[in-house]
C-alpha cells in the first residue's frame, strides 16, 4: 500500500527490492522518531529477518543515511515526492534501490497468537512450591564454550551480560588479561572459534533464519570484518587450514540459492577464490573432500535427486567416479591417512559391506578395502581421532550406544583415557580441546545427572583444574536418572530408548508422562545425557519416555529404512508401543500421558492427537509440521535438490497411493478426531517449517471450538535460541502441563 506523504514526514515502513543477479530481493526500513533523533531497523522477508536495529539513521537535506556497521551495509537516498531514490551499499557492493512508503506486515495470521496476558496467566497455573525454577534449567550457563588458541596462550569463550547478552571473551593464559573480542547486539553469535593463534571467526544470521554470515576478529578485539556480506547467503564451514594460517575452506551459495560451491577465503581481508564450480543444478555436488593442505581431492554429485556419485583425483586435475551409490548408501572420508607414504590411503566409515556403519583403512586409488578397523554388532561407528603432532598417530574410536564409548587405541591415548576416567569413574567425558603441542587439554565431564563442568588437565605436570562448572546451582542429588530402555515393537523390532523417572516413580508410585518423539526423523536419535527439559518435567513430577523410534539414526540401515514411508504411521506405532512398554512396568499412569515435541517431534504430537486421539491427555506442539502437501511446498532453497530424498523418506503426492497416505497422516486434514487440549508454539522466521503449518492446525481447530493457546516470537526461527523467549516457553509448557496432567 503507498501513501502520500509530507516531505519531512519519513517516520513508518520504507520498502524496495534489490536487484541482484536477476534476484529481487525485497528489504524494508521501519524509521522512528522519538525526542528528535531518527533509529530505523532493517527487514529482509526473503530471509526471515525482521526488527535488526540499524546503528545510525539519519535524515538532513531530503537525504536519508542508515548504517549497519557490522554487516557493512550503508544506504544512501534522497526523498523526492513519497520515495526516495538512491543507492545500497554492501562490501564493494553498489545497487541502486528505491524505497516506497508501505505499512509493515510480521508473518503469518497476525491476529492468531495469544495475547502475552493470557499466556501469562497460563504460566501462572504452574503454582507448586518447587525447589528449582524454570529459570534454573534453561538461563544459559554464566559462562560457556571455552576453547584454547592452538598455541595455547589464550582462553576463549562466552560470558553472559545482565542483559543476557553472550559475548566472547579472551582470556591471556600467563598475565590473566580479559579481553571482550565479539560484542553480541541484537544477533546471536551463532558459533566462534579460533581460525588461528591471532584470529577467531564467528557467524551469525538474522532473526533465526539460518542464512549464515562468517565475521573474524583480531584476539585483541581489533580488525573485525564480516567476510561474507552477501544477502541470502548462507555460509558453511568446509576445512580450518591448520597448514595455511590465513586461509580456511568455506561453501557458500552464492551463485545459485539452490546448491554450494567452495571457496577458499582469506579470514583478514575476506578476499576469495573460488575453488570449484558447481554448475549443474540438477545435478549439483553435494559434497566435498579437501585435504589439510587446502587440496580438493574429490566430490560426490547428487545424480537426478537419489543417486550419488563419488569422484577422486590421483593426479590433483583430474577426477574419476570411483563410486556409485544409492543416496541411502554411506561412504564417507573420516580423514585421509597422512601417516601413510600412500597419498591415497584414507579411513572411511561405511555400510556398503554390512548393515552397521565400520570404520576402514581403503585405498582411494585402487577403490579398495585395505584393512577393517572397527566395528559394533548393535551400533553404527564413525568416530575416530588423529594426532597431529604424533605424526597422525591414531588414538581412539568412539561410538555411540547405550551411551557414548571410547575405544583407546595408541598407547598415548591408552594412558590418558585411564587417567581421566580413574579420576573421574562416574561421568562420561570428551576431549573439549587440545592445544597443538598436547601440552594442555580441556576435559568436559557429563551425566544424566550433571549439565558439564570443564576441567583443564596439564599434561606436562599431570594435573587436572577445576576450570568452570556450567550450572552449579543445580545439584546432582536431586537431578533424576535417565535410564536406556529396550523392548519389541508390535512387529517385533527391537527399539531402544530413555526414560526419565522423577523420585515419585522410584517409591513405586505411576507417574504422569510426557511422551517426547524426537526431530529430524531420519537419520537422528535421542541420546544419554543431561537433558534440561526431562530434568524439568521430573522435578514437577512428571517422567519423560524418549522412543528411538524406526527411522532413527545410529542402529544401522536396515533400522533406519524400516521408517521410510512410515512417518506418522509404523514410527507412531513405536512411540506408541514404548509408551505401553513404560505402562506395563507400572512407572507411568496411562490416564495421564502428555506428548510434547520439536520439528518432526511437533508433527508427531499433531499425529498422535488424530492417530489415537485417546491415548493422550493433551499435546505440546513446537515448531511442527501440520499439512505434508504445505509443508513439501516450502522447504527453503538450500533443500530443494534434496526433494526426491525427501520424497522418499516421506511421501511424494504425485504417486496416488501416497496421496492418500498423506491425505490421512496430515493433522490438518483429520482435526475431527482430535478430543484433547493443545498448545502450539512457533517462531515467526522459520525457514524450515513456516510458520502457516502452525497458523492452519490452530485456525482449524479455534474453527471447531477448541481453546488452543498459540505462542509466536517474531524473532525466532526453528526453536526458540533467545534465553528469554526459551523461558517463557519452558513457563507457560509448565502451565499447561499443570492445568491438564494433574487435575
Amino acid at each position: 500500500m503507498l501513501t502520500q506523504i509530507n516531505a519531512q514526514d519519513i517516520t513508518g515502513a520504507w520498502e524496495g527490492k534489490l536487484t541482484i543477479k536477476e534476484s529481487k530481493i525485497p528489504i524494508l526500513f521501519n524509521v522512528k522518531l522519538e525526542a528528535g533523533s531518527y533509529s530505523s531497523t532493517m527487514d529482509s522477508p526473503s530471509q526471515g529477518a525482521s526488527g535488526i536495529p540499524m546503528d545510525e539513521t539519519s535524515f538532513t537535506n531530503n537525504i536519508l543515511t542508515i548504517k549497519f556497521n557490522q554487516a557493512g551495509i550503508k544506504y544512501v537516498g534522497n526523498l523526492k515526492e513519497n520515495k526516495f531514490e538512491g543507492t545500497f551499499f554492501q562490501g564493494s557492493n553498489e545497487i541502486p534501490l528505491i524505497l516506497n512508503k508501505t505499512v509493515k506486515t510480521l508473518p503469518g495470521n497476525t491476529a492468531l497468537p495469544t495475547s502475552e496476558a493470557e499466556l501469562e496467566k497460563l504460566m501462572n497455573a504452574d503454582t507448586g512450591n518447587y525447589k528449582y525454577s524454570v529459570e534454573d534449567y534453561f538461563a544459559r550457563p554464566k559462562a560457556r564454550s571455552f576453547s584454547f588458541s592452538p598455541n595455547g596462550y589464550y582462553m576463549s569463550y562466552q560470558e553472559k551480560d545482565a542483559n543476557k547478552k553472550n559475548h566472547v571473551y579472551v582470556k591471556n593464559t600467563e598475565t590473566e588479561k580479559i579481553t571482550r573480542v565479539i560484542e553480541e547486539k541484537e544477533e546471536l553469535i551463532r558459533g566462534f572459534g579460533w581460525a588461528n593463534d591471532d584470529r577467531l571467526i564467528y557467524v551469525m544470521d538474522k532473526g533465526g533464519n539460518e542464512d549464515y554470515h562468517l565475521f573474524a576478529v583480531d584476539v585483541d578485539g581489533k580488525n573485525q570484518k564480516e567476510l561474507t556480506p552477501y544477502d541470502g547467503v548462507k555460509v558453511r564451514i568446509l576445512n580450518g587450514l591448520k597448514e595455511d594460517k590465513n586461509h580456511m575452506i568455506i561453501s557458500m551459495n552464492k551463485n545459485n540459492p539452490s546448491i554450494f560451491e567452495p571457496y577458499k577465503i582469506n579470514i583478514i581481508s575476506g578476499e576469495l577464490e573460488q575453488l570449484y564450480k558447481n554448475e549443474d543444478a540438477a545435478n549439483p555436488i553435494n559434497g566435498y573432500e579437501f585435504d589439510k593442505d587446502g587440496n580438493l581431492r574429490g566430490f560426490s554429485i547428487l545424480r537426478d535427486g537419489v543417486f550419488v556419485d563419488m569422484y577422486y583425483t590421483v593426479d590433483g586435475k583430474n577426477y574419476e567416479i570411483k563410486k556409485k551409490l544409492s543416496w541411502k548408501d554411506r561412504f564417507s572420508i573420516i580423514s585421509f591417512n597422512y601417516a601413510s607414504d600412500n597419498k591415497h590411503e584414507a579411513y572411511v566409515s561405511s555400510n556398503l559391506y554390512s548393515d552397521k556403519t565400520q570404520i576402514y583403512l581403503y585405498d582411494l586409488k585402487e577403490d579398495k578395502i585395505i584393512k577393517k578397523l572397527f566395528a559394533n554388532e548393535d551400533y553404527d561407528v564413525s568416530g575416530l581421532s588423529l594426532s597431529r603432532k604424533r605424526n597422525y598417530e591414531l588414538d581412539y574410536f568412539s561410538y555411540e550406544g547405550e551411551k557414548a564409548n571410547v575405544i583407546p587405541v595408541s598407547n598415548y591415548y591408552k594412558t590418558l583415557h585411564k587417567r581421566i576416567t580413574s579420576k573421574f569413574p562416574d561421568y562420561s567425558y570428551s576431549i573439549s580441546d587440545v592445544t597443538d603441542d598436547e601440552s594442555k587439554y580441556l576435559i568436559f565431564l557429563q551425566s544424566d545427572k550433571l549439565y558439564g563442568i570443564y576441567y583443564s588437565y596439564d599434561a606436562k605436570k599431570d594435573t587436572f583444574k577445576l576450570l568452570y562448572n556450567l550450572m552449579p546451582n543445580l545439584n546432582e542429588k536431586d537431578m533424576a536418572e535417565m535410564r536406556p530402555i529396550t523392548f519389541k515393537s508390535r512387529d517385533g523390532l527391537t527399539i531402544r530408548g530413555y526414560i526419565t523417572l522423577p523420585r515419585e516413580a522410584k517409591k513405586g508410585n505411576k507417574v504422569p508422562v510426557i511422551v517426547n518423539p524426537h526431530g529430524g526423523p531420519q537419520g537422528i536419535r535421542d541420546s544419554w545425557g543431561f537433558n534440561p527439559e526431562a530434568q524439568l518435567f521430573a522435578s514437577r513430577g512428571y517422567a519423560t519416555l524418549q522412543v528411538n523410534f524406526r527411522i532413527s539414526g545410529g542402529y544401522g540401515k536396515k533400522f533406519l529404512e524400516s521408517g521410510f514411508k512410515q512417518i506418522g504411521r509404523k514410527a507412531m506405532d513405536d512411540v506408541e508401543d514404548g509408551l505401553q512398554y513404560a505402562i506395563n512396568q507400572g512407572w507411568v499412569d496411562k490416564s495421564k500421558v502428555a506428548i510434547y515435541g520439536g520439528s518432526h517431534g511437533g508433527y508427531a504430537v499433531l499425529r498422535g492427537l488424530t492417530k489415537t486421539p485417546d491415548l493422550y491427555t493433551c499435546g505440546v506442539d513446537y515448531v511442527g509440521v501440520s499439512n505434508l502437501f504445505t509443508f513439501m511446498k516450502s522447504i527453503p532453497a538450500y533443500w530443494k535438490p534434496y526433494l526426491k530424498i525427501l520424497k522418499e523418506i516421506w511421501y511424494d503426492s504425485a504417486i496416488p497411493a501416497e496421496k492418500a497416505i498423506m491425505n490421512e497422516v496430515s493433522p490438518v486434514f483429520q482435526i475431527d478426531k482430535v478430543k484433547k487440549p493443545l498448545f502450539v508454539v512457533q517462531g515467526a522466521n522459520d525457514p524450515r517449517v513456516n510458520i502457516d503449518e502452525s497458523d492452519q492446525i490452530v485456525s482449524a481447530l479455534r474453527g471447531k471450538g477448541f481453546d488452543v493457546p498459540y505462542m509466536v516470537k517474531y524473532d525466532e526461527g526453528h526453536g526458540f535460541a533467545k534465553e528469554e523467549n526459551s523461558i517463557e516457553l519452558y513457563k507457560a509448557m509448565m502451565g499447561f502441563y499443570a492445568k491438564h496432567l494433574k487435575n
